[in-house]
């Protein structure tokens, strides 16, 4: 646990930085929040893979309640689709931080490393496709709830990129995809937050979860605005090839 009396400005500031810019993404693109400061988390500070999946997990439980409240605001979210999303992505997100608590560390961060590389590769596919073909056949959502939520926890992030990717593959407008997955994940975090804080301990709450959280806080309104006005292609590459070039450098370090 964390004493408040510690916290150092410029201890603070990287973290705040992370937050905010991985949020300003993540409210234009629906995904990425977790993805971008997982990597950098594993990679860089150095967490082991359920400590830094809790850490942004616990933080996407503020961020996504202020982007869901502001995805709400400027009418994005669809009734239908949220009820249809939230059950499965609860119990999805729910095993997998429950499995993530249960393996060492050291064993499950390459998974997660290659994990976070193949989510790289499918940004940066997918911004390259973009946009995508339209079709008219029935919309999956239950099963990809399920996938994303469980890939969320114990990859440290994935919910995005699996669900509002390939809904919007299937035909639901952009728009609405990411307000309607943005406020799905609140509910989503919340219930992963509690498994990890079950499992670890409120140990998980420490410095460098402040840092984010401001950042991502006061990136999320601004991250709702974007999505009614940023081309979303370039956004896609840009965002694949930095998870990309960052998880095969951390590959890179763990077996040089």
């Amino acid at each position: 646990m964390f004493d408040i009396a510690t916290l150092d400005l410029s201890t603070l500031i990287p973290f705040i930085l992370i937050g905010f810019s991985a949020q300003l993404v993540d409210g234009a693109m629906g995904m990425a929040f977790g993805v971008i400061c997982n990597t950098l988390l594993v990679m860089f500070v150095g967490l082991p893979p359920a400590q830094a999946s809790a850490k942004v997990h616990i933080v996407e439980t503020f961020t996504t309640a202020v982007s869901g409240l502001s995805h709400l605001a400027h009418g994005n979210i669809d009734r239908r689709l949220f009820f249809r999303l939230l059950i499965p992505g609860m119990i999805g997100g729910i095993s997998g931080a429950y499995l993530l608590t249960s393996l060492d560390g050291n064993t499950v961060k390459p998974f997660v490393l290659a994990y976070l590389v193949l989510m790289g590769f499918y940004l940066l596919y997918r911004g390259i496709m973009y946009p995508p073909k339209i079709n008219d056949k029935p919309v999956l959502v239950e099963p990809l709830g399920l996938i994303g939520g469980f890939m969320d926890a114990s990859g440290g992030g994935g919910w995005g990129p699996i669900v509002t990717s390939n809904l919007i593959v299937q035909g639901i407008e952009p728009r609405r995809v990411i307000g309607t997955v943005s406020a799905v994940e609140f509910f989503l975090t919340a219930s992963i937050s509690a498994t990890f804080i079950y499992g670890l301990g409120l140990s998980t709450f420490a410095m460098e979860t402040i840092g984010l959280l401001i950042g991502g806080v006061a990136a999320a309104p601004v991250g709702a605005y974007l999505a009614k006005h940023v081309p979303i292609k370039p956004l896609f590459i840009m965002v694949g090839l930095v998870l990309t070039v960052t998880s095969l450098f951390g590959l890179y370090k763990l077996f040089g």
